[in-house]
Parts: structure tokens; C-alpha cells; sequence
């Protein structure tokens, strides 16, 4: 491995998580180490299903999570799993093949097939884990996956064939596996079973453009949490930046589609690495703006929609090499949670994205979010300065004494 190293120093971050004050980790458990091979001929209904999976599996995989679930829960942590951060198993998903416009029977999220092999696994899991696994998410962004993937086909996300009608296919898809897989998970446990996602708070360049904001609401957040909304017991808001738009001179077809907004650069996710915003305000190094406020506005909005149902921030934080902005960036931010908890929101909790570096998909190591420094060659996590005011908030479990200091002061809502 040539990454951060958890997969055998676990243990040391755990350590450095308990440290500085968190009390929850959420990690990952990936599906091809599970089943390297195909799970296909085997049926769902079999009434040896799990006893037929467990021949397939990967036992010395299952053996390890179990350590670091057990590692985790002997320093006193929660262990939050999630079951799928964007790969796939070969035997599932050819990005290559899909690339290319190629039809096979490697098709990925469009495969007819993939949400019930995504259930098996799920199951799966849940009869091995249920007993030390106090929160499940299915998967993490799965819009990001089929938007990237299929329609905004630049960001570098495989397969990256441009197809708005597999764009839907994928969505659904990925809705179905979650049901599938929410009621898999239930079969064994009664602790929270939900998903993270990536909403998108939208602002618009005149308070005029209503119907835009409503459109790009729709599309960005409430397309796929609709065909899920009534199998979640809670729902992770990731959460980095906002989107601003505006509206198209005239409205543009594209296949199912038609798009009356687009979004704007220098804004949001748009802006230049590590520069200023149109706004005036900073950008991280990977050209997000700094932006608290559409946390607050999200929170309230999500939970208005999906009334009943707690949240959870499952990711916020910046990639910020030099940790210049992320004190501001965690102090801003866990205000507006603090704030929109005071409005009435049920929100159970914060994970700031994230404890050490991290593979950052295709901008790869060289995207640094971690409040702890991670040094790729001597496999060492060194604390960031922020990582200390984030561990002074969680012991005090508030933002308001440290509101109405240089930069703090910008916060306007």
C-alpha cells in the first residue's frame, strides 16, 4: 500500500482520533476485498444464502475489519460503516470497456443486476457485523458517481462516457440498491441504517430566479433522496461548498433534460485553486469557496423536506495543505451546525472530512484534507494546528467562544 497506511496502523489513528476529542469514526468496507470474485450464481433467495457467500469470501479480509471495528470500540469509539465509496469489484464494473461505449456484462451502476448483488453483500456484512457496528450507511455520493460518471464526464471519474439516459439508469440503480439494502441490513440489527450524500446548497444570481433554484434543487438533492426518503433512519449531509447559478438565455435539450441554469465560475467548486472567489472570499486548494452559510441553509432545508428524519454531517472540511484556512473553516462551520440545531434541526452529529490525508480520487495525494498531517513515505500523522481547535470544540462542545475574533467575524447568519 502506498497510501495513508490505516489498513495496518488502525490503531494509531483510532489513538490520535480519541485524543482529540471525537467519539465516532466512520470508516469504509470495500467490496471487491470481500468478494474478489463473482457473487452472481449465487441466488438471493437461496435459503443458504449466507452460508454459500461465506465460501466465496474473503475470510482474511472479514478477520481484519473485525479488528479495527474491534480497535475502535476498545478506545471507546462508535463504529459508523459505510459499504460503498465509489469502486466496484472488476467483476462488475469494465470503466474501460463502458468507456469506450462498449455494451458488456460489466456495466457497473447500469447493470441490471448490480442492486441485487449490491443487497447480497449487504446482508452479508450485516450477519458478520451486526453485533459491533453501532451506524450503517449503504454508499457515499452516489450522485456523484453517476454524474460524474455520465454526464459531467470531465471531473475524471470512470467510466466518463457521456449518456444523460445512463445518468438515470445509474441513479435508480443505486436508489434501488439502497432499499435492498436497507432492508438486508434491518434483518440484523436495530441500529440507524441510512446513506451519505453530497447535497448541493444552491444560490442564484438574482432572488428573481426562484424556478432555477428550484430546478437545480431538484436535480442536485432531491431526484435520488426522494426514491429513498421512507428506507432511512437518518441522512448524512456531506457538505463543502455551495453552487451558484444562473439562468440560460434559453433553455438547452439534453437528452431527457432540459437545462435552464448553468453554474457559474469563480463560485463554489468553481473557483481558482487557492485563490479568491468572486465573492471576496478565500478558496481552498482545490478551488472551493469558503461558504458556511449554505450549510445552515442546507440543514434547514433538507430537514424541512424530510421532516422526522435526524441528520448527521458526514463530511465538511477543505483541502488546505498550509492549514490557513481550516481553523476559520471548522470554527465557521460547526457554528452554522450549532446554529441550525438552535433553529429546531435535529442534527446527532459531525465528522469533519477528514482525521489524516487522504486518497483524494483523481486529484490523488496531492488534495490534503486531513487535520492531521499525513507524511506518505515515513507512514507518520503529524496534528495540524486546526486539529487542536477542533478538539477545544468538541470538549466544549461549542463554537461561541470562539465567534467575534479576526477572521470569525465574517460569519453573517
Amino acid at each position: 500500500e502506498n497510501g495513508a497506511w490505516y489498513w495496518k496502523q488502525y490503531d494509531k489513528v483510532h489513538s490520535l482520533a480519541v485524543d482529540f476529542g471525537m467519539d465516532v469514526l466512520r470508516i469504509g468496507i470495500e467490496w471487491s476485498r470481500i468478494f474478489p470474485t463473482s457473487t452472481k450464481h449465487i441466488p438471493i433467495d437461496s435459503p443458504n444464502l449466507l452460508e454459500e457467500l461465506d465460501k466465496i469470501a474473503n475470510k482474511s479480509a472479514v478477520a481484519h475489519y473485525r479488528k479495527i471495528m474491534e480497535d475502535m470500540k476498545t478506545k471507546g469509539l462508535k463504529v459508523f460503516v459505510n459499504l460503498y465509496h465509489f469502486s466496484l469489484p472488476l467483476w462488475l464494473h469494465d470503466p474501460i470497456a463502458v468507456h469506450r461505449g462498449k455494451q458488456t456484462d460489466k456495466m457497473g451502476w447500469i447493470s441490471d443486476d448490480i442492486p441485487i448483488e449490491f443487497a447480497k453483500f449487504a446482508e452479508y456484512m450485516a450477519w458478520k457485523y451486526c453485533d459491533i457496528v453501532d451506524i450503517w450507511a449503504s454508499m457515499n455520493e452516489p450522485h456523484v458517481v453517476s454524474q460524474l460518471g455520465y454526464f459531467i464526464t470531465s471531473a475524471g471519474f470512470p467510466p466518463a462516457y457521456f449518456d444523460p439516459e445512463w445518468y438515470m439508469k445509474s441513479l435508480k440503480n443505486e436508489a434501488t440498491a439502497h432499499n435492498l439494502a436497507y432492508d438486508a441490513i434491518k434483518k440484523y440489527t436495530t441500529n440507524p441504517v441510512g446513506i451519505i450524500y453530497a447535497f448541493a446548497w444552491v444560490d442564484t444570481v438574482s432572488p428573481a430566479h426562484r424556478d432555477i433554484f428550484e430546478d437545480a434543487m431538484e436535480m442536485s438533492n432531491w431526484r435520488f433522496m426522494d426514491m429513498i426518503k421512507d428506507k432511512i433512519d437518518y441522512i448524512g449531509v456531506n457538505y463543502y461548498s455551495r453552487m451558484m447559478i444562473d439562468r440560460l438565455p434559453m433553455p438547452v435539450k439534453i437528452g431527457p433534460f432540459e437545462m435552464r441554469w448553468n453554474s457559474l465560475k469563480g463560485y463554489g467548486q468553481s473557483c481558482v485553486e487557492g485563490g479568491i472567489a468572486l465573492s471576496g472570499r478565500p478558496a481552498s486548494d482545490s478551488g472551493w469557496e469558503i461558504y458556511p452559510e449554505g450549510l445552515y441553509k442546507l440543514l434547514k432545508a433538507v430537514s424541512q423536506r424530510y421532516k422526522g428524519i435526524p441528520l448527521l454531517v458526514t463530511e465538511n472540511g477543505i483541502s488546505d495543505e498550509k492549514d490557513k484556512y481550516r481553523p476559520f473553516y471548522i470554527i465557521s462551520h460547526l457554528y452554522a451546525v450549532e446554529k441550525a440545531i438552535e433553529d429546531g434541526v435535529d442534527v446527532r452529529g459531525y465528522l469533519h472530512w477528514s482525521i489524516i490525508d487522504n486518497y483524494e480520487w483523481p486529484k490523488g495525494y496531492t488534495k490534503r484534507f486531513g487535520l492531521a498531517y499525513t507524511d506518505f513515505e515515513k507512514k507518520a500523522y503529524v496534528p495540524r494546528p486546526s486539529m487542536y481547535i477542533f478538539k477545544e470544540i468538541s470538549e466544549k462542545r461549542t463554537t461561541k467562544h470562539l465567534i467575534g475574533y479576526d477572521p470569525y467575524n465574517l460569519i453573517n447568519f
